[in-house]
């Protein structure tokens, strides 16, 4: 766009109105310049949309000959550059308080509009003052609007980039029942209530869900609740003003005031003493926050993502969560399943973390074997996909060329590898001799508690996939020798 020429583009079935309007504008010929005159609306839409820079400001008669006028008209020319800026004029009788036909106007997309002339004017539009002033101020809103559009472009591709590194990887049907559900209710502002195991991903989710949301040019602010100390949670979350209690020697913004306009996740919301839920429930409601030392309240627009992994349902009836906060909260539930109830996904999350390593730590690629693969989707994972992406991480520092099921054993339990070769099959004979049933069934015993134990990360979580009760299990490792 050419910063110093304002280009127009008349659309008017009239001559002898057209010389009016050069008229008026011919004083500014150095400043505003008439590209095109067109006398319908189809031919105009043609122009534009072959170029669209050809004009920055529409001059068009509103009662103009053809199929396309009037508010249509405006919405086609907005629909093809939401910044060109529209100037209407008619020489219907409009009432200064004709508000509907304003707002009609307006609502097509159009800047200004004014009438052509009363009865005495007859070489230069009606208050040509007005008109060229409007001319000027639509041209300075289109470089305004040019000017949002690229930045808004800018931050888009920002955003894009940042989601790149955040995706929810996995194609089980909990996994993809969960990308459908943020695409669903990302675009609302309804509070969201994610719920899973620690370590499933319930922040990935709440980034995702703000960054798809018409709030992703705006903060996002996660905090853990759980971590904060109980005597600052509510200077953290609301703020402090200057000299409100000893040591206050600058006020200062709370979380809440700093995501203004924008999302914050509270993670681990269980964790949040009583007094700071009610300060909670006001923000919620109300949305306004209750700064210390400050006698008026503060306005905010929030919205609230909350995560825990605890039922919060039995928190409300042991009396440890407000049941008021918790339908306040539970506007939009999601539930992020644990790893181990998709196994399916394990082979894509590896694919994804090796990728991502590799890259981070400029080192090459090892081969992932089938055995890797099944050893890794035969584990619990109690730590869900973080302990799997440390894991991940551990195996690539390792500088193998082939990753096997030994190698993701000694990473998971920390065992010499090939410990278990000799424990993976069972002989029928001894010097020849067939084995009698019973010392059959405690060879087999002996080496299936054995596997059992070194693939699991205590004596308890060995007891658990056994089937045992502890007290049975430790009688049973003692009887075949193994304590």
């Amino acid at each position: 766009m050419n910063n110093s020429v304002i280009n127009i583009l008349i659309i008017e079935d009239e001559d002898y109105d057209v010389k009016r309007i050069q008229n008026t504008l011919q004083y500014f010929s150095n400043k505003i310049v008439v590209n095109a005159v067109v006398s319908n609306g189809n031919k105009a839409i043609e122009i534009i949309s072959a170029n669209a820079s050809c004009c920055d400001v529409v001059i068009m008669d509103y009662q103009i000959a053809g199929s396309i006028k009037g508010e249509v008209l405006i919405s086609k020319i907005k629909e093809i550059d939401k910044s060109i800026q529209i100037i209407v004029i008619t020489k219907m009788t409009i009432n200064i308080s004709d508000y509907e036909f304003a707002n009609r106007l307006i609502n097509a997309g159009a800047f200004w509009f004014c009438t052509k002339y009363p009865g005495d004017v007859e070489d230069f539009i009606y208050q040509p003052t007005d008109f060229i002033i409007s001319i000027l101020n639509a041209y300075e809103k289109r470089k305004l609007e040019r000017q949002s559009y690229k930045s808004n472009k800018k931050l888009s591709k920002n955003i894009e980039d940042l989601l790149a590194t955040r995706q929810i990887i996995g194609e089980s049907e909990s996994v993809q029942a969960l990308r459908k559900q943020i695409e669903k209710y990302a675009p609302s502002d309804a509070n969201v209530l994610i719920n899973g195991d620690t370590g499933t991903g319930k922040e990935l989710v709440a980034y995702n869900i703000h960054y798809n949301s018409k709030r992703k040019f705006e903060n996002f602010i996660g905090v853990n609740c759980g971590s904060l100390p109980q005597e600052l949670i509510e200077s953290e979350l609301f703020g402090f003003e200057k000299g409100s209690f000893t040591g206050a020697g600058a006020s200062k913004q709370g979380l809440f005031e700093i995501a203004d306009n924008g999302t914050i996740f509270l993670d681990e919301v269980a964790d949040l003493p009583i007094n700071a839920q009610v300060k909670l429930l006001r923000v919620i409601q109300d949305g306004e926050i209750e700064k210390i030392g400050r006698v008026n309240s503060l306005k905010v627009k929030v919205r609230v993502i909350a995560a825990t992994n605890k039922n919060l349902e039995d928190e409300v009836r042991e009396k440890r969560f407000r049941e008021d906060l918790f339908y306040r909260l539970n506007v939009i539930p999601i539930y992020v399943a644990p790893l181990k109830e998709r196994k399916d996904d394990v082979s894509h999350l590896v694919k994804y973390f090796v990728d991502f390593f590799a890259k981070e730590l400029e080192i090459r690629k090892p081969e992932i074997t089938k055995e890797a693969i099944a050893a890794l989707e035969s584990y619990s994972w109690p730590g869900n996909v973080r302990e799997l992406k440390n894991v991940v991480q551990r195996l690539l520092l390792e500088g193998l060329d082939s990753i096997t099921g030994d190698d993701v054993r000694f990473a998971l339990f920390n065992k010499p590898r090939r410990a278990y070769d000799n424990k993976d099959s069972l002989s029928f004979m001894n010097n020849g001799q067939m084995l009698p049933l019973k010392d059959m069934e405690k060879m087999f015993k002996e080496r299936y508690v054995a596997f059992v134990r070194d693939n699991s990360r205590s004596d308890a979580d060995a007891s658990k996939k056994l089937g045992l009760a502890p007290p049975n299990y430790h009688r049973l490792c003692k009887e075949l020798g193994l304590k």
